[in-house]
């Protein structure tokens, strides 16, 4: 018997799949390991994405009266003292010049004031070098001050060293520092955020009502379009498929602006409703059931034309012998429907779902265009609130972290249904050689 020898690796075949293999690592992994990687931090336009230095506001004093700080040091940090120093004598020398800076410190060194105001009019009483114009005193005085209010340290060493500086209480350092870190952090709040907020519920339910209801119609409009044509002539069939194909190769803006046209107050259904008393009105935007209509018909006849493009390559890889042969036994359209057709088509079924399903998981634009989430957050949808969170919040403040939070959400989402799909379609069988050639 002989010896079979082990396959050898082929680099040649490696070498046609590396550019194959770095394009999805690029353009398929790489995204999906950064939106994971933001999702576990608190990344927003607040505090950028390389870094961050210590600062700490009056914002940030109202959030400390609630943890564990003593009262001697919100007390300190709200009543700030004015020493003179050597170090705000040397912030005088550098702001002024030296001259003025002795002679302050021959009147007043280590000395302490309760206020702005009072070093203010310690200055004003300077003889040789007086500080005349009101804003440079007050800008001279702010040189003096022991509190860490309002100033921007780069390194945590610094901000430390003045919060000691400072005599704050040592064992309130680290919660001082954490608070006033501007930068991003690693955190699980985001998640914890999702699963807390009532909008992430309301948005979970849109996006099931959305992607059912718009992906039964993708499939089964797709099915209808492609199994009617199929039994039209060659030339007539063309035409029609021509004219359904027509919203997939539209740019979405034009798209959506034609349903505009016909959903206005002043469009063609509130035009020829006019005629029979009924007063105009948006019939896009008035009610949320006026507005989930809209919005899975405009993806839906998208989405129905590419079905309809699949469906009819697939019926038409049908042998013909099998129709001509279920004809000769009798069978009407529906039975050769039934049990020829729709038996070939499980393959193109499962693509054409899996795609959709993926699709409109992610897919936000068309909702965007036509009603941008409205009524009322009525059609607003998981991928569409990650972008409002992370690239267009009103508030404000973009959230990169939490808006990455829900893409990973709909990425862990998409691959669980696919694993699904692929269950359900029994895709092993699917792929598997046929039993002749077993």
């Amino acid at each position: 018997m002989p010896r079979t020898s082990k396959p050898r690796f082929n680099w040649l075949g490696f070498g046609f799949l590396a550019p194959a293999m770095a394009v999805v690592m690029l353009f398929f992994l790489a995204p999906v390991i950064m939106t994971a990687f933001f999702a576990f931090t608190n990344m927003s336009t607040s505090t950028g994405i390389t870094g961050g230095d210590y600062l700490l506001s009056q914002s940030d004093l109202l959030g400390l009266e609630n943890k564990d700080i003593s009262p001697e040091t919100l007390d300190a940090l709200n009543n700030a003292e004015y020493r003179v120093d050597d170090a705000g004598l040397a912030r005088l020398a550098a702001a002024r010049d030296q001259a003025t800076a002795d002679e302050f410190r021959t009147l007043h060194y280590d000395a302490t004031f309760a206020s702005r105001r009072d070093v203010e009019r310690a200055l004003k009483d300077l003889r040789t070098n007086r500080i005349r114009k009101t804003r440079d005193r007050k800008d001279a005085a702010e040189l003096f001050t022991t509190s860490v209010m309002d100033e921007r340290f780069d390194e945590e060493s610094d901000f430390r060293s003045a919060l000691a500086a400072s005599g704050i209480n040592q064992a309130d350092h680290d919660t001082l520092v954490q608070e006033a870190y501007t930068g991003w952090i690693w955190t699980t709040e985001n998640i914890e955020l999702l699963t807390s907020l009532s909008s992430s519920w309301r948005y979970a339910m849109n996006t099931a009502i959305y992607v059912a209801f718009t992906l039964a119609f993708n499939v089964g409009f797709g099915l209808f379009l492609a199994i009617s044509t199929f039994y039209l002539s060659p030339g007539v069939a063309a035409t029609f498929r021509t004219i359904w194909f027509l919203p997939r190769v539209l740019p979405p803006v034009l798209y959506v602006l034609m349903w505009y046209w016909l959903t206005w107050d002043t469009g063609i259904i509130s035009t020829l409703a006019r005629y029979f008393g009924i007063a105009p009105r948006n019939w896009m935007l008035d009610t949320g059931t006026n507005a989930w209509i809209v919005v899975i018909l405009i993806n839906g006849f998208v989405g129905a034309s590419l079905g309809m493009i699949l469906f009819s390559s697939a019926i038409k890889a049908i042998p013909a012998s099998m129709l001509y042969a279920s004809e000769v036994d009798g069978a009407n359209r529906w039975q050769q429907v039934r049990y020829i057709i729709l038996p070939q088509l499980r393959w193109p079924i499962l693509f054409t779902s899996s795609y959709q399903t993926l699709s409109l998981l992610t897919s936000f634009e068309y909702i965007l265009l036509a009603t941008d989430g409205g009524p009322g957050g009525t059609t607003e949808v998981w991928a569409l609130a990650a972008y409002h969170t992370a690239l267009n919040n009103y508030g404000g403040n973009l959230q990169y972290g939490l808006g990455a939070a829900y893409a990973l959400v709909l990425v862990v989402i998409g691959i669980i249904t696919s694993l699904l799909y692929l269950r359900f379609f029994n895709f092993k069988e699917l792929v598997s050689k046929p039993r002749i050639e077993q």
